[in-house]
C-alpha cells in the first residue's frame, strides 16, 4: 500500500541563514542547533521567558543555516521576534514560500522521519504529490495521541511539558541555556507536571473546544482541545483521570498512548 501524503497549508517556513545562524538559534530554542546537520530535522520550540510555548518548530539543517517549519498564521510574529533578538549576530531572517508536506502509513522518497515519534511518519520541505488531505493527517495524529502544540496549546498559555515535549524529543535538557529554560528544567527536575495533553475517546461528534472534563464528583479534570468524531485531545489533571469522566454529560475515556510510558 502506498504511503499517504498531504500538504499542510497551516505550516510555513522561515529561513535563518548566515555564519551565526546555528549559534544564534541555539541560545533561543529548546533544541540543540549547533550539532544539527544538513538534511536533519529536529523538533523544538521557542518559549516565553516564563517558560510557556510561543512557537512549536521543526528545525531543518541546511548548508547555509537552518529552516524553521512553523504555524503559518504565526510566521510573521516569529520573524519579528527573531529579528528583535538578532542584535549583532550575522544572520539573515526571512520568510520562504517552501511548502510543507507530511507522509504516513509508510515511507515516501524525499521525506525525513518525524523526530517526535516513528509512527507519526515523515516530513518534507518542498513539493510532493499529495494523495490525502490535511484532515486525514489530523485524524492520523489524533489516533496516535500526539498533540498539535499550535492547535492545542495556543500561544503563551501552555508549558512545553504539558504538551509532552519531553516525551516527543522536543527539549534537549543537556544543551545549556535557552529562553524559558529555568522553569522548564525545574518542572522536569522536580517532576512537577500536574497536567498533560492526553487523547480522549467518546461516541459521536467532538465536544466544543474549551468544554470542561468533569470527574464523577463533578470536579474539573481539564478541558477539551482539538478533536473530530470519536476522538480529541484534552489538557487533563493527572490526579483526576482514573475514574469515570464526562464532558457535557457525555462519558469520555482517556486512552493514554503507549509511547507515553
Amino acid at each position: 500500500m502506498s504511503p499517504k501524503i498531504a500538504r499542510l497549508e497551516d505550516r510555513a517556513v522561515v529561513a535563518v541563514t548566515g555564519p551565526d545562524a546555528r549559534s544564534f538559534l541555539h541560545g533561543l530554542l529548546t533544541q540543540d542547533v549547533l550539532t544539527l546537520q544538513a538534511g536533519q530535522v529536529r523538533f523544538g520550540a521557542f518559549l516565553s521567558p516564563p517558560g510557556r510555548l510561543m512557537w512549536d518548530l521543526f528545525l531543518w539543517g541546511a548548508d547555509d543555516g537552518v529552516r524553521l517549519d512553523v504555524a503559518a498564521d504565526r510566521r510573521d510574529a516569529l520573524v519579528a521576534k527573531l529579528t528583535l533578538h538578532r542584535l549583532r549576530a550575522q544572520v539573515t531572517i526571512a520568510a520562504e514560500d517552501t511548502p510543507v508536506f507530511v507522509c504516513w502509513d509508510g515511507a515516501a522518497e524525499g521525506f525525513v522521519p518525524d523526530p517526535r515519534l516513528a509512527a507519526v511518519g515523515g516530513r518534507r520541505l518542498g513539493e510532493a504529490q499529495a494523495n490525502a488531505t490535511a484532515d486525514d493527517w489530523q485524524a492520523h495524529r489524533l489516533a496516535l495521541g500526539v498533540p498539535d502544540p499550535d492547535r492545542d496549546g495556543g500561544m503563551d498559555r501552555t508549558y512545553p511539558l504539558e504538551a509532552n515535549f519531553d516525551l516527543l524529543n522536543g527539549i534537549d535538557f543537556q544543551k545549556g541555556c535557552f529562553v524559558g529554560q529555568e522553569t522548564t528544567s525545574r518542572m522536569k527536575r522536580r517532576g512537577a507536571i500536574k497536567t498533560r495533553m492526553l487523547p480522549i475517546a467518546f461516541d459521536g461528534a467532538p465536544p466544543a473546544e474549551g468544554a470542561e472534563v468533569l470527574t464523577e464528583a463533578d470536579l474539573r479534570a481539564g478541558q477539551v482541545l482539538t478533536g473530530r468524531d470519536g476522538r480529541a485531545m484534552a489538557l487533563l489533571r493527572l490526579d483526576r483521570i482514573d475514574g469515570p469522566l464526562t464532558v457535557d454529560g457525555r462519558p469520555v475515556r482517556v486512552e493514554r498512548a503507549a509511547w507515553m510510558g
